[in-house]
């Protein structure tokens, strides 16, 4: 074997070597991140998992709202993603406790009996004003001492919360996107597709309530949303008898 040939085999090698390496290295990696995901989400390999939506009104089938429908196929993603499955039911047959399965509940506490439930065991700082009469607080949410007022179409906030409710560490997760407006919903969904990774480092697998602010939704959809803050504490701290001002929010 000549000098030549003798450097070609050998670069030929070093060149496989380093191919594999490199293949094992991001093989590895992306293991890493599938198994951190499927600890945030609480769907390991071949789980199950509840996506619980509201009917729309208009008769016993289970019609879900177009915004609904868009958020369920956000979360569709990310279970699959996991190499878990998932079952769609309607919010008034989801008869079944927490902590066995990963659970994904979709709308308001008035369409939603599930996320109704939900809110006053799991959220007791969280109010929403359900009045039929029109006025300036319908729709608005109160989160401790603070209110946040709907404008449609222009400002419009939903609670994006992960949950264990005190289950320990297999427990599966409560995941709510409570919103005022169903496409709120949606945004909410869709904040979690894009930013589970940066809340599973920040919160690990820890409970959060998050509220976010839907900016503008009549000309930008669900894209534009802006995160107003972490408000586990007050979420989950029960309020006190209504009585005194409180702090509103407005669109400026």
């Amino acid at each position: 074997m000549t000098e030549d040939v003798r450097h070609v085999v050998i670069g030929l090698i070093a060149a496989g070597v380093g191919a594999a390496l490199g293949w094992l290295a991001r093989s590895y990696l992306w293991k890493r991140r599938l198994r951190r995901k499927q600890a945030f989400f609480g769907l390991p390999e071949n789980s199950e998992s509840l996506l619980v939506v509201s009917r729309d009104a208009g008769g016993p089938d289970l019609m879900v709202r177009r915004h609904d429908v868009f958020a369920l196929l956000e979360l569709s993603a990310l279970v699959k993603d996991c190499g878990a499955h998932a079952q769609v039911v309607a919010h008034d047959t989801a008869q079944q406790g927490f902590g066995e399965r990963t659970e994904f509940c979709v709308g308001g506490p008035v369409a939603n009996r599930r996320m109704a439930a939900h809110m006053v065991s799991l959220l007791p700082g969280v109010r929403v004003n359900n009045d039929p009469e029109a006025g300036p607080d319908r729709g608005a949410f109160q989160i401790g001492s603070e209110r946040y007022r709907l404008e449609p179409g222009m400002t419009e906030y939903v609670v994006l919360a992960r949950l264990t409710a005190g289950q320990g560490e297999g427990a599966r997760p409560v995941f709510l996107f409570c919103g005022q407006m169903p496409v709120t919903n949606q945004a909410a969904t869709r904040y979690l597709a894009r930013h589970h990774e940066r809340l599973a480092r920040k919160h690990g697998g820890t409970s959060f309530v998050l509220l976010l602010k839907v900016v503008n939704s009549g000309a930008y959809g669900p894209d534009v949303v802006e995160l107003v803050g972490d408000v586990t504490r007050a979420a989950q701290t029960p309020l006190p008898n209504p009585s005194g001002p409180r702090n509103s929010h407005r669109a400026p």
